[in-house]
């Protein structure tokens, strides 16, 4: 199938929730990877959402180049030309963006997706990410309602995030404290500056305790409940059941338990990097210490090319972290849920 329409995606969005279900949102950052999640959602029969984070675009375009939007631009090419092989639904999303960021890729990129839009084509991306939990909460929905507007011209989905979510990724650092849980009056602040549609669909990263990185199940402390209560409190205000489409990220570690009640309370998507990047290069490792003869060319020796071919260890690779979007996809309730 061609990734997704926004008609598509927000068929995907709507499904899920009413479902209870959500779908993976796998970081990628090669060819390599984005084919390895597109086969993990096949072998899944489960639609998805792959992404590129700032760091991850950068890293795309080159190390010589280090150029965020033409890193995107080019897996964006990339992906909507392997993706037709494959029998699943597919999203393009970039993730965390701060606010020192959104001139050199967001806004750049929702430019090319309004163009394109115009001369009757799809957007390039299905949705973008404006991480402003490192400003104000007034300044952040200032800048959110913004960005819905110039999404909503590109038929693009916003993401924001409301709230803090701890730990570090892509160098941007997050303390461990009460921060980390969004409060009713942030999600009703949210609504009132964004609406519930009306003005541009989005989806709202609210934090209930989470924390990028590595982490034990049992050593991130999330309250899942949080999210209910900023939905029953919004639905009751406007008269509407379950209204937002709510984000999971820095799911590592988390129980599943946590995650099953997430879901229950409006989680469609739930960002999965720091489980992924090992799945994939845990079989490279592997590979690597039993074929050290191989793969080096030791006391003069010659190697083994047979070993030492990118495509041998890169398709073992590809496998592990395929196996992992399959789980993560059965953790998530999306198996079978795949769009005709």
């Amino acid at each position: 199938m061609p990734i997704a329409s926004p008609e598509a995606y927000a068929e995907m969005l709507d499904r899920a929730k009413a479902g209870r279900y959500a779908y993976p949102a796998i970081n990628v950052t090669s060819s390599q990877t984005l084919n390895a999640a597109l086969k993990g959602f096949a072998d899944a029969e489960s639609d998805g959402i792959i992404q590129v984070s700032t760091g991850g675009a950068e890293y795309l375009s080159g190390p010589s180049v280090k150029d965020m939007v033409t890193g995107a631009v080019a897996f964006a090419a990339y992906a909507h030309e392997v993706a037709k092989k494959y029998p699943v639904n597919i999203a393009l999303h970039t993730d965390h963006c701060p606010k020192d960021k959104l001139d050199k890729f967001v806004r750049p990129l929702m430019g090319i997706s309004q163009e394109r839009v115009k001369a009757g084509q799809e957007p390039l991306f299905q949705s973008h990410m404006w991480d402003g939990s490192a400003v104000p909460v007034a300044e952040n929905l200032e800048i959110a309602a913004q960005l819905l507007d110039e999404a909503a011209k590109g038929k693009i989905v916003l993401e924001i995030e409301v709230g803090v979510v701890g730990g570090e990724e892509d160098g941007v650092e997050n303390a461990i404290n009460d921060k980390l849980y969004t409060t009713v009056d942030d999600g009703l602040a949210m609504v009132e500056a964004l609406g519930l549609g009306e003005k541009g669909r989005y989806m709202a990263a609210l934090t209930f305790g989470n924390v990028h990185g590595v982490y034990k199940p049992g050593n991130v402390k999330l309250r899942p409940e949080v999210l209910k209560q900023i939905q029953d409190a919004v639905g009751a205000k406007y008269g509407k059941e379950k209204p937002l489409s709510l984000v999971f990220h820095g799911g590592s570690g988390s129980l599943l338990s946590e995650i099953r009640e997430a879901l229950d309370y409006g989680v469609v998507k739930m960002n999965i990097d720091t489980d992924t990047q090992y799945a994939f290069t845990r079989p490279v490792a592997d590979h690597m210490f039993r074929n050290y003869d191989g793969v080096l060319k030791v006391d003069g020796e010659v190697g083994n090319k047979k070993m030492y071919d990118p495509r041998v260890w890169g398709k073992a690779a590809e496998a592990g972290l395929a196996a992992r979007v399959v789980e993560a996809c059965e953790h998530l309730r999306s198996t079978g849920t795949r769009m005709k």
